[in-house]
């Protein structure tokens, strides 16, 4: 077996397993153990909890992991600015924290206020 993955965390490391075995990769999680002793063992990747695969399903399970991390990246939201009281809000929130006014009522009153879209 080899390692394609060192996690920060068993969580982690145990979403990464689940993604890989949803593409037909069998995959085990070592080092899980080791975590609950942070601090008292010096943390390093050889100390982390780690995703390992078969050597044959190295090349495709590394670049499955390199997608999901490059996904994640790629969706992360932006940040909006509320339409009704100006409240910067972080892009994975849907209404403004502040007044409750929905993102998508943002939307509505950009697009109503765009000239070009007059009949």
């Amino acid at each position: 077996m080899k390692q394609v993955h060192v996690a920060q965390n068993p969580p982690e490391a145990y979403l990464i397993k689940g993604f890989l075995e949803a593409n037909g990769i069998k995959a085990v999680v070592q080092g899980e153990d080791l975590f609950g002793i942070r601090g008292g063992i010096p943390v390093t990747p050889s100390t982390s909890p780690s995703v390992w695969v078969a050597e044959a399903d190295v090349a495709e399970a590394t670049r499955l992991v390199e997608d999901f991390f490059r996904a994640e990246v790629e969706h992360q939201e932006v940040s909006w600015r509320c339409a009704n009281c100006g409240e910067m809000i972080e892009g994975q929130f849907t209404e403004c924290w502040n007044c409750g006014t929905s993102r998508d009522a943002d939307l509505l009153q950009e697009s109503s206020d765009d000239p070009d879209e007059s009949a």
